[in-house]
């Protein structure tokens, strides 16, 4: 990945995406007007901030790339294997309709989604020029959300999954993502064929690979070219907010991808 600066903002982009067809960040916790444990551009509001920091936070992620709040189209995220596909932005004061992958073909819709830990994955076709992210934590990676999505594009609009890029951001990584008997049975049951890969046994505990999870199940749909940050909240909480560390104050980190 690719660490960028914007006044105190810093952001991360990929390098496998085309900079010259997409904008796209996910943007770190500096930089924002947050106070406390929210410190500093959290975009979630469901911890306890207040709207106006939220907004505010938001407004400046979208003055990176010149786009405008009425521009944003988000969701509400419920770990669900739910798709959406939108060529306009929500509009403001409706309610959030819920998904945990939205996608695009419009030049004047922002996509947005906020996390802390899950993995946010964005993917790009170029053969349509559809954009796309992907809110994947242990129980939208064991629903297969992502596949979902690249499945959506096969079907909806003969995607060649060959073609289509994916970038598996920042998130809670393979060693911090201790887990209980509840997910190994889901993954058992979910992930069979995958189990053995991501599911990692180490001094009596097991640990889960959201990373290496949501790889596989890209590379299954046949998509081949991926990048992956390997970059962990949980080590990094100077830069990001992590809700298993940080419990239910944690703020939520913005991650925007919009085509040009």
């Amino acid at each position: 990945m690719i660490s960028n600066d914007f006044g105190n903002l810093r952001y991360f982009t990929f390098k496998i995406f085309p900079h010259e067809k997409i904008n796209h960040g996910i943007f770190t916790r500096l930089g924002g007007v947050s106070p406390d444990s929210f410190s500093s551009l959290n975009v979630g509001e469901t911890a306890g901030d207040t709207r106006e920091n939220v907004v505010e936070n938001r407004k400046r992620i979208l003055q990176v790339f010149d786009k405008s709040i009425d521009s944003v189209f988000d969701v509400w995220q419920i770990h669900s294997e739910k798709v959406i596909f939108t060529n306009l932005p929500r509009k403001s004061g409706t309610t959030h309709e819920q998904a945990d992958a939205i996608l695009t073909d419009s030049k004047d819709v922002s996509l947005f989604m906020q996390f802390a830990d899950c993995v946010p994955i964005l993917i790009y076709d170029p053969k349509n020029s559809i954009i796309g992210i992907v809110h994947a934590g242990w129980q939208g990676t064991v629903k297969r959300i992502v596949q979902n999505a690249v499945n959506y594009l096969i079907d909806k609009f003969s995607s060649d999954p060959e073609q289509i890029l994916a970038g598996i951001g920042p998130s809670i990584g393979p060693d911090h993502y201790e887990v209980g008997k509840n997910v190994m049975i889901e993954v058992d049951g979910q992930l069979r064929e995958i189990r053995s890969e991501v599911l990692i046994s180490k001094n009596g505990k097991t640990y889960f690979d959201l990373w290496k999870s949501n790889e596989l199940l890209l590379r299954q749909s046949g998509v081949k070219n991926i990048e992956v940050a390997g970059i962990c909240t949980a080590c990094n909480l100077d830069d990001w907010y992590s809700y298993r560390l940080e419990g239910q104050k944690s703020g939520r980190f913005g991650v925007f991808v919009s085509l040009k």
